[in-house]
C-alpha cells in the first residue's frame, strides 16, 4: 500500500509516495510545545544567570553596549528578546544611544533595510542602530593575535571596543561546532573571513562532521574567540520544530550554552531504529540558498546507509551563493584534491573550499539525488549532485538503485535534526 507524505518545501510544501513496507518512518524535530509567554520566559531567564551576575549589575556603568544578533537565516525571536534587554540596559543606566546591534551574518550576504524590520522589528529599528557586519573589509576588523590553538582571532573591531557585549542566538544541532548558538555568535559570527576559514577548516579534520557532538576542536577554538573578545554574556534560545520558544538561557558564554544544549538535544534528537538505504531530506527552515540549504546533508549523513542515497529537496530561492559565487568551480574535486589545494594555497575562498570539503565528504559516502528549483541542473551537477525534477522521480531512481526493498526514510526539517540510531 502506497503512503502519501508532505514535507516543508520552503513556504509550500511537496508530496511523494512510499510502499509502507519500505518505510523506516518519517521523522520531525520533537513537537514539544513553546512557552506560552515568550516575553516572560526571557525575564526567568535574565532573572536566574547561569554562572554570572544578574544583567543589570554587569553592564552598569558602560558607556557603549553591543548586542551580537544573528540574522534572518536563523529564526530567533530577536524582535522579543532585544527590546527586553533594552529595557534591562535602561534600568542600569544606559540610554538607547548608548547601544547598537550588530547582525552576525558570518559569511551570508548583508540584510536589507526590509528584513531587518521584518527580524528585529519596529521598537528595536526605532530604538536603536543596526548594522550589518561586513566579514571582508580588513578595516572593520581588529587583530587579538592567537589561539593556542594558533586560529587568528580578528574581528569586528566596533564591537570588541564595546565597554559591553551580549550574544543573541539560538542552539540547534550544527555540522561545524556540534551545536549552534553560544560563542558562534562571535565566530564565525562578526569575525573576518580568514578567522572563518581556519575554524571552518578545522571542522573538515575528521571524517564525518561534528554534529551533535557538544565538545569538539571547534568548539574550543570558538570559546577562545569569545572570551578574546570579551563577550559578557549571551542569551540563547532553544526552538521547537514550529520556531516556538522552549527555553531561554542567560549567562556565562559557554555555562550558559552547555545548559542550553541539553534540552535542545532533547528537542532535536530523533530515534531511529536502523539506518536506511535511502533518506529524504527537507532543507527547512535553511531555504534561502543552498549556502543554509547544505546543512541538511549531514543529518541525512547519519541517517544513511554507506553507499545509500540522500534525496535533498530544497527550493533554495537565491541559487547556491550569494557571497560565495564562485564555490561551483571548486565542488567537482575531491576531499583529499581540495584539501591538498588548500594546503598549497591555491584556493583564494578558504571559507568556500571549507564547505566543498564537508559536501565531498559526504557525497564520497553516498549519493545525493536533488530536487531544487532554485539550482539550476547544470549547477547541481557541478556541486555533485544528480538532479530531479520532483522527490518522485528521485526516489523512483534511488529504488531503481538500491533495489525494490530498500529502507527509505524522511527527515521534514533536516537541518534541525539529530538522528540517533538504534538506541
Amino acid at each position: 500500500m502506497k503512503k502519501r507524505i508532505d514535507i516543508p518545501y520552503g513556504k509550500e510544501t511537496l508530496a511523494f509516495e512510499i510502499n509502507e513496507q519500505n518505510l523506516v518512518g518519517v521523522y520531525s524535530p520533537k513537537n514539544i510545545h513553546g512557552v506560552s509567554d515568550v516575553a516572560a520566559a526571557i525575564h526567568r531567564a535574565l532573572a536566574t544567570p547561569i554562572g554570572t551576575k544578574p544583567l543589570r549589575e554587569l553592564a552598569r556603568g558602560a558607556q557603549k553596549v553591543v548586542l551580537v544578533a544573528d540574522d534572518n537565516t536563523r529564526l530567533t525571536p530577536a524582535d522579543k528578546i532585544i527590546p527586553i534587554l533594552l529595557d534591562e540596559l535602561n534600568a542600569a543606566g544606559i540610554r538607547d544611544e548608548q547601544v547598537t546591534v550588530i547582525i552576525a551574518l558570518g559569511t551570508h550576504r548583508p540584510m536589507t533595510q526590509e528584513e531587518i524590520l521584518a527580524k528585529y522589528g519596529p521598537e528595536v529599528v526605532r530604538r536603536v542602530q543596526v548594522k550589518n557586519h561586513n566579514f571582508r573589509d580588513p578595516g572593520l576588523m581588529v587583530d587579538l593575535g592567537t589561539t593556542p590553538n594558533g586560529t587568528h582571532i580578528r574581528v569586528n573591531r566596533e564591537a570588541y571596543e564595546a565597554d559591553f557585549k551580549i550574544g543573541i542566538g539560538s542552539i540547534v544541532p550544527h555540522y561545524i561546532p556540534g551545536f549552534a548558538g553560544g560563542a558562534k555568535i562571535v565566530q564565525p559570527g562578526i569575525s573576518a573571513e580568514q578567522t572563518t576559514a581556519e575554524t571552518h577548516l578545522l571542522s573538515t579534520c575528521e571524517p564525518r562532521s561534528f554534529l551533535g557532538i557538544r565538545d569538539n576542536p571547534v568548539r574550543i577554538e570558538l570559546n577562545s574567540i569569545a572570551r578574546a573578545v570579551k563577550l559578557n554574556t549571551i542569551v540563547n534560545t532553544v526552538l521547537n520544530c514550529h520556531g516556538e520558544v522552549v527555553g531561554v538561557f542567560y549567562g556565562d558564554v559557554v555555562e550558559a550554552f552547555n545548559a542550553g544544549v541539553e534540552l535542545s538535544r532533547e528537542v532535536y534528537s530523533v530515534e531511529m531504529p536502523e539506518v536506511a538505504d535511502i533518506v529524504v531530506a527537507s532543507s527547512y527552515p535553511c531555504d534561502i540558498e543552498f549556502w543554509q540549504a547544505h546543512k541538511a546533508l549531514y543529518p541525512a549523513d547519519l541517517a544513511v546507509k554507506a553507499n545509500g542515497v540522500i534525496v535533498l529537496a530544497t527550493p533554495c530561492y537565491e541559487g547556491v551563493s550569494v557571497t560565495h559565487a564562485d564555490i561551483l568551480e571548486i565542488t567537482g574535486e575531491t576531499m583529499q584534491g581540495l584539501k591538498d589545494r588548500v594546503a598549497r594555497k591555491e584556493v583564494h575562498d578558504e571559507v568556500a573550499a571549507s564547505l566543498a570539503i564537508g559536501w565531498a565528504q559526504v557525497k564520497e559516502r553516498e549519493s545525493v539525488y536533488m530536487v531544487s528549483s532554485g539550482i539550476a541542473d547544470e549547477a547541481a551537477r557541478r556541486l555533485g549532485f544528480t538532479p530531479f525534477p520532483t522527490i518522485q522521480a528521485a526516489l523512483d531512481a534511488a529504488l531503481e538503485r538500491t533495489g525494490p526493498a530498500a529502507r527509505i526514510a524522511v527527515l521534514t526539517h533536516a537541518p534541525d535534526m539529530l538522528p540517533v540510531i538504534g538506541k
